[in-house]
């Protein structure tokens, strides 16, 4: 059969649709779980804790892997993992094997998002890579819609075995798909696959890191994508209806506005860097300095926020998320196709390790400054809960200028045609380094 870049790209991407749609499944079943598995609420949080740093964990081991075994075996491997595990969570009606099925859920959502990234770079022409890179991102949350409606339906109407096996089976035909239409390059290009011995993987490894590219693209996911993540995945709710005071529906409404500024900014963003690559990082910290602003506005205000400055608030971290996404392009630009998986992995954990350290240190905060047997939190617990923010935009912000500098004088010295072709604006993007 004849593949087109967008044929192979669709057919990838589905499986990362799938794979968000598996990571949120468990978001509209949190009651009939607790009641199946008789669980407490602290329990039911372990699903999504535990996936989460299933996730983080396993990224530079997933891309050292990809730049082994390519993207299709990748693919393959991680529908198999989520299939497995999402057919185990249907059937299994106790605590520790549901925890080993999510487990075997984090295992493959790991395996899927870098490796279809990394069939983008040998598919596309570089110019187009951050657009559909953006692109790549802003799909995935078809499958959180997904997860939400068409689940909670299927969980009403069929009860948790045949709704969550019916998720499990998708996959079965994924992987036909995956096996007709994916192929890691196209017929006339070698996709560069590096040595296979551990003296090259610690070599390879070492190399990426030793990257200031690589530090640049793991400072921008890190800074960038925790404050929505955070919000959306446990306290922007208990936030906006304790905090400030909105109601419950309100408070479904704003979150969904990070969500849609997040789709309909990524395509711009896409085009900025293919045009601008020299300004990425000037656009990354531009992006920053407005989440920090409107955050900053919000908690300082006397009493509750004004709904207007909420919705600025939900706008701004909600385009954090597709910045986040320039940090893959900055592995692009500065490391060989050969180590584009694990130059990936290193910059995929920086997003998902500051939600943890976020996550903890918000709940700790609030625990702190929670007098025993309060029926809930305060604003003011809130409000400097909220404050452990800045501790990881400060560092994050001083390592992306640091960085930045760093990347631009070596490839400075190592590459000056590379250099002034995208300091210039390249009409065919910036170019990888082979």
């Amino acid at each position: 059969m004849r593949r087109t870049p967008w044929l192979v790209w669709g057919a990838a991407l589905a499986v990362y649709v799938l794979a968000v749609f598996h990571r949120t499944s468990l978001s509209v079943a949190g009651l009939v779980a607790i009641e199946r598995f008789d669980i407490s609420a602290a329990q039911l949080a372990m699903f999504s804790m535990l996936q989460l740093l299933v996730y983080a964990a396993m990224q530079i081991p997933v891309g050292v892997l990809l730049d082994r075994i390519g993207s299709r075996r990748m693919l393959f491997i991680g529908l198999s993992l989520m299939t497995t595990g999402q057919f185990s969570f249907a059937v299994v009606d106790s605590y520790a094997p549901a925890l080993g099925a999510r487990v075997l859920i984090g295992m493959g959502d790991a395996m899927v998002f870098v490796s279809v990234l990394r069939l983008i770079v040998f598919w596309f022409p570089p110019v187009r890579i951050p657009l559909v890179t953006q692109l790549t991102g802003i799909s995935g949350q078809v499958g959180a819609i997904a997860a939400a409606v068409p689940m909670a339906a299927a969980l009403s109407g069929f009860g948790w075995e045949r709704a969550f096996g019916a998720a499990g089976g998708i996959g079965l035909l994924l992987g036909v798909v995956l096996f007709v239409v994916v192929r890691d390059a196209p017929g006339d290009v070698a996709a560069q696959t590096a040595g296979s011995s551990l003296a090259d993987v610690r070599s390879d490894l070492r190399s990426s890191w030793a990257e200031p590219g690589t530090k640049l693209g793991l400072w921008t996911h890190f800074t960038t994508q925790f404050s929505v993540t955070v919000f959306t995945l446990l306290w922007g709710f208990p936030y906006l209806t304790e905090a400030e005071d909105v109601s419950v529906t309100t408070a479904g409404v704003l979150i969904t506005i990070s969500t849609v500024s997040a789709v309909a900014a990524g395509p711009f963003l896409g085009i900025f860097v293919g045009r601008r690559p020299y300004h990425r990082s000037t656009l990354v910290l531009s992006i920053i300095a407005g989440i920090v602003t409107s955050w900053t506005a919000v908690l300082v205000w006397p009493g509750p926020a004004p709904l207007w400055l909420l919705v600025v608030l939900m706008v701004s971290m909600g385009i954090g998320g597709p910045a986040s996404m320039v940090g893959f392009d900055f592995v692009r630009s500065f490391n060989p196709s050969s180590r584009l998986g694990g130059a990936t992995g290193i910059v995929n954990q920086g997003g998902f390790v500051a939600t943890l350290l976020i996550i903890v240190a918000i709940g700790l905060v609030l625990d702190v400054l929670t007098p025993a047997g309060a029926a809930g939190y305060s604003s003011g617990a809130f409000t400097a809960a909220m404050c452990t923010q800045y501790v990881a935009w400060t560092v994050g912000i001083v390592q992306i200028v640091r960085y930045r500098g760093q990347a631009r004088r070596h490839m400075a010295e190592t590459d000056p045609e590379g250099f002034a072709v995208i300091r210039s604006g390249p009409r065919g993007g910036p170019p990888t380094f082979d």
